[in-house]
């Protein structure tokens, strides 16, 4: 992790930087080629050093050091291009500079056992911007997240939209996982947030929610949190 941490403190005093993938660690931040799909000009290496992402339950942790972005959350077995990308959650609309985490992301249960790649894309004033993770799928659920999800800045907005919003690299292959819904969270701290239902239930019922999250220290939760809302 201090590796990761060198690299964010970096980032957050470059005035030229985009964002950078903390968690699952990023397959290789390049300032210039971020622009570029499907992950930034990093040459993603999957192997047996990729870290371990249980199926039903992890974060994602991003720096972002734009004042607004659109986020979408991809993932697949696939371990070299072209890549068949599944949709893992509703896009992310925010507003504000800083580290953010996403605690309750999931994939198909399919993937267990699998090697493969989580692949975080922003929409910014800059264009589309792409970073990638080489990681092993595992069974079960990651209910310990504990440094890898933490909320770094002092007031951060986030809110899901819909997955049509994002334009999809012309030379990538999308499974597209359908709509999202129009939650608006607050967040800021290191505070954590737990939702009661997993993000496969609250994936059907995301377009019909309308849960607002108020006050410093929440966390946008995931799916989970669309459909059941969040103890604070």
């Amino acid at each position: 992790m201090l590796s990761f941490t060198v690299l964010t403190l970096a980032l957050a005093g470059a005035s030229t930087a985009h964002f950078v993938l903390n968690w699952p660690p990023t397959a290789g931040f390049i300032d210039d080629s971020e622009s570029n799909g499907p992950c930034g000009g990093a040459v993603v290496t999957v192997n047996s050093s990729a870290p371990e992402v249980q199926v039903d339950r992890f974060a994602i942790q991003v720096l972002s050091t734009h004042p607004e972005g659109q986020w979408q959350f991809r993932a697949t077995t696939d371990t070299q291009e072209p890549y068949n990308w599944t949709e893992i959650a509703p896009l992310v609309n925010t507003e504000g500079a800083g580290i953010f985490c996403l605690n309750y992301m999931s994939v198909p249960s399919s993937f267990a056992g699998s090697k493969g790649i989580i692949q975080v894309t922003d929409g910014s004033i800059d264009g589309t911007l792409y970073q990638c993770a080489p990681v092993s799928f595992t069974s079960g659920s990651n209910a310990t997240i504990g440094e890898f999800c933490k909320n770094q800045s002092s007031t951060f907005t986030a809110s899901w939209l819909s997955q049509d919003s994002l334009p999809v690299n012309a030379s990538e292959s999308a499974s597209a996982s359908g709509g999202a819904s129009s939650t608006v969270a607050s967040m800021g701290g290191t505070e954590t947030a737990s939702a009661t239902a997993s993000a496969a239930a609250a994936s059907s019922s995301a377009a019909g929610a309308a849960l607002a999250i108020t006050g410093t220290g929440a966390f946008v939760a995931g799916l989970g949190a669309i459909a059941a809302g969040l103890m604070l």
